[in-house]
């Protein structure tokens, strides 16, 4: 760890399509390849309420029928619920507000916290970024498979680095006032890409992962 300081039956059918070798991945998704169905997905890595529970976990990656996975989609394992990235915040600038200090809407949830709060990982997944980000200051993205990514921005201090696993409520950095601010708190972003322009409602994405906010 580095620490950085700053200011069904017919599921049985298979996939019919070219492809490597299924594997299970360390952040609890499951990369689907070529003649795998639901129902054996469910069996091998052992899902608790088999091919019906993977495919309500999936049905946005997945679609209307269970049938038709697509080789190469990664597919969520376990439906572990995300928790608030940081505690005690007061919630300020929503998903798509307009504002001075971005062009378009407001690509996140504001929390205003003191510099130094704890910032936790909403749920598990991998370090894809950890550094300066430009309007950002510094900051963190987590890649949580098919959940997609976190970015936690305007930190003061990063306690993580690219590459590694962070489970649920994990400590990864403190908020701060870096970057384009008026004042200290953190902005908690969701996307489905790693590419700008693929935000969600973060507080939508929390409530459906089971987060109380």
């Amino acid at each position: 760890m580095t620490r950085v300081t700053f200011t069904g039956a017919a599921l049985a059918l298979p996939v019919v399509a070219a492809g490597t070798a299924s594997a299970l991945e360390g952040d609890g998704t499951y990369t689907v390849a070529s003649g795998d169905t639901l129902s054996g997905i469910a069996e091998e890595q052992g899902v608790e309420g088999g091919w019906k529970e993977l495919y309500d976990l999936n049905t946005a990656v997945i679609g209307d029928d269970p049938n038709l996975l697509q080789v190469g989609d990664e597919l969520r394992l376990t439906s572990e619920q995300a928790v608030l990235p940081v505690e005690g915040g007061t919630r300020t600038a929503g998903f798509a507000a307009s504002g001075d200090h971005w062009a378009e809407g407001h690509t996140g949830q504001d929390f205003a916290v003191p510099v130094g709060t704890r910032v936790e990982a909403a749920l598990e997944g991998t370090v894809v970024s950890a550094g300066w980000g430009d309007s950002f200051g510094y900051e963190i993205v987590v890649k949580h498979g098919a959940d997609g990514y976190t970015h936690y921005a305007h930190l003061s201090q990063i306690d993580v680095s690219e590459g590694e696993s962070v489970g649920t409520g994990d400590r990864i950095g403190a908020s701060g006032a870096t970057g384009n601010v008026t004042g200290p708190h953190l902005h908690f972003e969701v996307r489905t890409s790693p590419e700008y322009g693929s935000a969600v409602d973060p507080v939508d994405w929390l409530r459906e992962h089971g987060a109380r906010i």
